[in-house]
């Protein structure tokens, strides 16, 4: 089957199978929150991102193999709602990134900043700390060796511009600059990007519309 990024609330996940690695997108919760499941196909090592809502589902997901590691990409409620109750039942380590943490009430186990890397069996993805949506949102890139880039973003960066920034145009300029710089800057237009909420795109997709989102200040 193609993967094609497109799930729903209540439908099964949709999988992408690279060389070296398995990613399983699921939607779930009242704010359509997408949750990855990155499985290291070497060690069959399992890590979760956004354990966003409806914990049964993605108990039913990770399945009997668990998961080593979950990542929450920021610190917003509708992105860790299941996130204590999987960590109960599978005894995950918690990563958040530094300036987010505080805001997560599960405890996090290792803080995250710009640059830090996430091991998953032997698979790295690597942090980009984003300012603006959150203080202390990451983005993380799998710079897959086979491959074009895979880069998870949560809420920083979606079909169609960045995320949510309040009308702050403060926040605003923060956001868009961190995408660009670390992000349009460093990775290729063939970069698959797996967002928090909706379909996936493309870095080569969004790019053309940088100057628009930066005229329209959202």
């Amino acid at each position: 089957m193609t993967y094609s990024g497109t799930v729903k609330v209540g439908g099964p996940a949709d999988v992408h199978e690279l060389t070296d690695l398995m990613i399983s997108k699921v939607a779930v919760g009242p704010m359509n929150n997408n949750a990855y499941l990155l499985r290291c196909r070497a060690t069959g090592e399992q890590l979760l991102i956004d354990a966003a809502a409806e914990a049964p589902t993605l108990l039913r997901l990770i399945g009997d193999d668990s998961i080593a590691s979950v990542v929450t990409t920021h610190q917003h409620g509708d992105h860790w709602q299941a996130l204590g109750e999987v960590v109960a039942a599978t005894g995950a380590r918690t990563y958040a990134g530094r300036y987010d943490a505080e805001g997560i009430p599960v405890p996090t186990d290792v803080l995250v900043d710009d640059d830090d890397t996430i091991r998953v069996g032997q698979v790295t993805l690597t942090a980009r700390h984003l300012v603006g949506h959150t203080p202390g949102s990451i983005a993380l890139v799998y710079d897959d060796p086979h491959g074009a880039p895979h880069l998870f973003t949560g809420d920083c960066l979606f079909p169609g511009g960045v995320g949510n920034t309040r009308k702050d145009p403060e926040a605003f300029a923060s956001l868009l600059h961190d995408v660009e710089t670390k992000l349009f800057d460093v990775l290729p237009d063939e970069t698959w990007v797996y967002p928090g909420h909706g379909h996936d795109t493309t870095l080569g997709d969004e790019r053309p519309q940088l100057p628009e989102w930066r005229a329209r200040g959202w």
